[in-house]
């Protein structure tokens, strides 16, 4: 069962992951292109998620293996160092494909360590 701390880290990666969905409702990703506060709100909001997840404790990363949580870390780390470097093609997939299935199984887990 995650501690505290981490139950209040996951809550933060499921907030960020909510509204970077919530950012994109209705979008296409073209819009990336010219919408420089959207790449901006995409780009910090999966900055969360990583920065969240690197502070994690090592128990709670492996209760949950199936979450990608280096890739997610890994992620945060490119963002962060190679601000203006950044593939807009990979926020966008990060964002409509890989959020989807985290916010699934970070539900799970908020869920479970609730639970009296």
């Amino acid at each position: 069962m995650p501690r505290r701390e981490d139950v209040i880290r996951l809550h933060h990666m499921l907030e960020a992951s909510r509204d970077a969905l919530s950012f994109i409702s209705g979008k296409a990703r073209r819009d990336l292109d010219d919408n420089k506060m959207l790449r901006l709100s995409l780009v910090r909001c999966i900055e969360i998620i990583g920065e969240a997840a690197s502070r994690l404790s090592p128990d709670c990363q492996s209760e949950f293996p199936a979450i990608p949580w280096k890739n997610i870390i890994n992620m945060r780390n490119r963002l962060i160092h190679a601000y203006y470097d950044i593939n807009i093609d990979t926020v966008w997939g990060t964002v409509t494909e890989d959020l989807p299935p985290l916010i699934t199984e970070l539900e799970k887990i908020v869920t479970l360590a609730e639970k009296p």
